[in-house]
């Protein structure tokens, strides 16, 4: 359905669960996909993954709270392939469920930092460029969170909901240019996210392994009553980034089985 054959494509986050499921999307429709990472170890095993298939996809080590780590994948991607085509901000962690009274300043700012500021950092970074050749589409990845409160942790849903205030605010700014910025928003997904985001935030996870805060009765709210995959999400972003999507500017796509129509 969807050819980015000469697209050049890159993933924040791509190295786990959907970002993963996104690259390898992307990869299978003809892109040159690169994985802007944090977890170099699963970032490898990724591109060794698709390697065997006969895809090739490059790791850059990258935190996108760090604007010169950002910088150092746009420079590298743009010497080797003159530009950059499609962004992805997928880079995301999770705040446990933390309510305000178990919310620390340091989750807080890791959170915001990682999931808003590494969105607009890594969006800045692109679009100079992109306006310049008058084309370019940036996804963001929000979340069902980023629309209703109740669904996450508070510096999470906080993110989600700057994530899709960005969003909107760069697409009425830059649409005309010929940049189109859109942002994806995933329901319940079946991703190893938590664990994930415990290894990234060392000292200041809370106790994310044991569902600390989850609603055990949380999946009676989807109608589907089941967790969706990560190609769920990833096909989603790829008829974004796609021509398909052609008039589509500043919307979030929420998909969700059916969660928040309720």
């Amino acid at each position: 359905m969807f050819d980015f054959k000469g697209k050049v494509v890159v993933i924040t986050g791509g190295e786990t669960g959907i970002g993963a499921a996104t690259v390898e999307a992307f990869a299978r429709a003809g892109a040159d996909v690169t994985i802007a990472g944090y977890l170099e170890d699963k970032g490898q095993e990724v591109v060794s993954a698709l390697a065997s298939e006969g895809f090739t996809v490059d790791f850059i080590q990258t935190d996108v709270t760090q604007e010169s780590s950002i910088n150092n994948f746009v420079d590298a991607v743009t010497r080797k392939h003159g530009r950059i085509d499609v962004l992805v901000n997928n880079a995301s962690i999770f705040d446990g469920f933390a309510g305000a009274l178990d919310t620390s300043n340091a989750l807080w700012d890791r959170v915001i930092d990682t999931n808003l500021r590494g969105t607009f950092y890594c969006c800045r970074a692109v679009l100079k460029d992109m306006v310049a050749r008058g084309e370019g589409r940036i996804v963001n990845v929000a979340s069902v969170g980023g629309i209703i409160g109740g669904a996450d942790g508070l510096a999470y849903t906080a993110s989600k909901f700057g994530v899709i205030g960005l969003t909107r605010q760069m697409a009425v700014e830059f649409t005309k240019a010929g940049v189109w910025i859109n942002a994806v928003c995933p329901g319940m997904i079946q991703t190893d996210m938590r664990g994930n985001s415990a290894r990234i935030l060392g000292g200041d996870a809370p106790n994310m392994a044991r569902g600390v805060g989850v609603n055990p009765d949380a999946l009676k709210r989807v109608p589907a009553g089941r967790k969706g995959v990560p190609l769920d999400i990833a096909n989603a972003i790829m008829f974004a980034a796609s021509p398909y999507a052609g008039y589509m500017a500043g919307h979030s796509l929420v998909i969700d089985a059916g969660w928040t129509i309720q």
